[in-house]
């Protein structure tokens, strides 16, 4: 049978009465729940977390008549707890797993015989629900229908566009200084030193794929440790990406420049104060990011603030690297999330359980932009409260479109590269939300990008007769 999600609706005594959300796991295929708490029924809720209940004289006569009762997973199976609850008059079973929620295992014909819902809880939730409303309460069941579509997804979509097309506009702005500080030599020496560009050749390529690959294999076998590595990793780079940012910015105005000396070099007070501002960021988003109210909104800008950094440090340097890159790294992420699942003991896709935490880990990984979802669900609840987009997702597609946009610029071709590829990023982006809202379930993004951006791209310079210097990057770029 199949497991689905649903929701445990329990209220206290008390006046108001507090009422809280929790979430369950039952089969579909045995009972039926209502969608909606509109003239639900309501029931006592008995605690027999003591007991496994895999014996009728476990539990005293009557305690059970007419009640919900909650007893603790384990030594006997479903099914035989399920019957035992039922001799003794229950209205509902819940069992209460101290472990990962999962699958309630048994053939639908061997519950035939039993009417009482069954269903699977989370034993902190048991004791959340006795600190939080009291020991008299009453609960239900409900299962309210997976939206099709959550207003979250515009946010994601915005957020992404945005950043792409602000890398790619910053690497386009870096390229055309190159280009002026050509014809004078001190400048262009100047500009070198301050450079700290890197570019990708076809080796590198490989070679970068192939990190990836190691680091997820390793981030699922060694998560529990390795999170706290990317965790660190996260914070340092995106302190000095946001730095980067709000520096250009800052450059840009002519006031605050005064400056200290220090070790025979001297430094605008501005920028100290910038890197404090920056620093302070990353430290509260590392001490408070589990404090889901708030701390997804600075995990937001300083991932944007990465992104953005890395699209525009990092450069392609034709056309064939990126087709090397983004081919590579589709394929990645299509066998890591549809592949795997065949090959694991769970039958779980590694990208999936990576970036949603395996094995039911507090701790995330900070790699993806998250914003909560605005429809509520069970789905919401159990184990997806955000909706989700990888930095891979921005920052690849995003190296192609700092590519065309540093290609406009060497050509002087209007900006006609850098603004159909990121039409392009956006079609991509809305045609992956589709296929997430058709099929419901976790979608390889580059699947859908990496096309509609490669093949956007080509077509350009096709159209525009100029795909061998595409292909192969401008002269001056050598």
């Amino acid at each position: 049978v199949t497991a689905d999600e649903g929701i445990l609706h329990a209220t206290g005594s008390g006046v108001p009465p507090v009422t809280k959300d929790y979430c369950i796991i039952y089969g579909s295929d045995w009972i039926s729940l209502p969608k909606s708490l509109d003239n639900a029924t309501f029931v006592a809720l008995e605690n027999l977390t003591s007991t496994v209940l895999c014996s009728s004289s476990e539990v005293p006569s009557g305690l059970m008549k007419d009640k919900a009762v909650v007893v603790m997973r384990g030594n006997c199976t479903f099914l035989e707890k399920a019957r035992i609850a039922q001799n003794s008059g229950a209205k509902m079973l819940l069992i209460a797993s101290k472990t990962r929620l999962s699958g309630i295992s048994g053939n639908k014909t061997d519950f035939e015989d039993v009417t009482l819902p069954v269903a699977l809880i989370r034993y902190n939730d048991i004791v959340d629900m006795q600190l939080v409303l009291g020991n008299e309460v009453n609960v239900t069941l409900y299962s309210p229908p997976l939206p099709d579509f959550d207003g979250s997804m515009v946010v994601i979509f915005l957020i992404a566009v945005f950043t792409v097309a602000l890398g790619g506009y910053w690497s386009g702005v870096a390229e055309l200084e190159n280009l002026k500080a050509v014809a004078s030599p001190e400048e262009r020496e100047t500009r070198r030193k301050k450079e700290d560009n890197v570019t990708f050749t076809p080796l590198t390529v490989i070679l970068f794929v192939v990190i990836c690959c190691v680091m997820l294999l390793l981030l699922y076998f060694f998560y529990k440790w390795l999170v706290y590595v990317i965790i660190s990793v996260f914070c340092l780079a995106s302190a000095m990406s946001l730095y980067n940012c709000l520096a250009a910015l800052i450059g840009e105005i002519p006031f605050g420049q005064c400056r200290i000396a220090c070790c025979n070099k001297s430094i605008e007070v501005r920028l100290i104060f910038l890197a404090a501002f920056c620093i302070a960021a990353a430290v509260v988003w590392a001490v408070f990011r589990n404090e889901d109210r708030w701390a997804w909104i600075l995990q937001d800008i300083l991932g944007v603030a990465f992104c953005l950094n890395f699209i525009k440090t990092l450069k392609m340097p034709n056309f064939k690297s990126c087709v090397i890159l983004l081919g590579l790294l589709l394929l990645y992420d299509v066998f890591f999330v549809f592949i795997t699942p065949f090959i694991t003991k769970n039958g779980a896709s590694i990208m999936v359980e990576v970036a949603a935490g395996p094995f039911g880990n507090s701790e995330k990984l900070p790699v993806v932009i998250r914003v909560p979802r605005l429809e509520y669900s069970a789905s919401t609840l159990c184990d997806m409260p955000f909706s989700l987009l990888g930095f891979g997702d921005i920052i690849v597609p995003g190296l192609l479109v700092a590519y065309c946009r540093r290609f406009d610029v060497q050509t002087s071709s209007s900006s006609i590269y850098y603004i159909s590829c990121t039409i392009a990023y956006a079609i991509g982006m809305v045609l992956t939300f589709i296929v997430l809202a058709l099929m419901k379930m976790g979608q390889p993004a580059l699947l859908y990008l990496v096309p509609c951006t490669l093949i956007t791209s080509s077509l350009v310079a096709w159209r525009r007769k100029e795909m061998k210097k595409f292909w192969k990057g401008n002269g001056y770029q050598v």
